[in-house]
């Protein structure tokens, strides 16, 4: 019999592992931020801090119109006045926002209360300021609308009477939910 040629085994990487089991159960916070931290770790971003919070520690208005894209440090001895903020802008404050760079970066190093970001560039990443989604008015039974209707109609003033209407007609809303 010939011993058969063993083939060496592959190396298997990080990524091939099958992902640790926690063997309890794990907010919603903990779960994302296992999948968020590696893309997170790609673009600069030592931990999700500055994504998180950026609300919090930015100055006004670019706690809106901006958002955080990149965290690059420089190489040697620059690495010790600071890493370079890449931010995704609105196109309508990019101006401004080249203007006050040195402002958004105080407001951050304030906020972790060491010297992080040195200076804020722009990103060329696109922007879009997300708008709240509008509110959704439940529409009333014809049964009850011309109930409401002949409560009002004594009302002698034609604006107060619209305004009881519609006060009548948010009660009834409000009693469907």
């Amino acid at each position: 019999m010939a011993d058969k040629a063993k083939a060496p085994a592959k190396d298997k990487s990080k990524d091939d592992a099958p992902p640790k089991r926690l063997n309890r159960t794990v907010g919603v916070a903990e779960a994302l931020g296992r999948a968020l931290d590696p893309a997170l770790k790609k673009r600069g971003f030592a931990s999700r801090d500055i994504v998180a919070n950026w609300a919090a520690m930015a100055p006004a208005p670019y706690d809106k119109v901006t958002r955080p894209d990149k965290l690059s440090w420089p190489r040697g001895e620059k690495g010790a006045e600071g890493a370079i903020l890449h931010l995704s802008c609105h196109p309508g404050h990019a101006l401004a926002l080249q203007h006050e760079g040195q402002r958004v970066a105080s407001a951050i190093n304030r906020y972790f209360g060491y010297l992080l970001v040195g200076q804020v560039r722009l990103s060329a990443t696109p922007f879009a300021i997300e708008a709240a989604a509008p509110e959704t008015v439940p529409a009333l039974p014809d049964v009850t609308r011309a109930r409401i209707g002949r409560v009002v109609e004594r009302v002698e003033d034609p604006g107060v009477r619209e305004a009881l209407r519609e006060l009548g007609q948010a009660m009834a809303r409000k009693k469907m939910r």
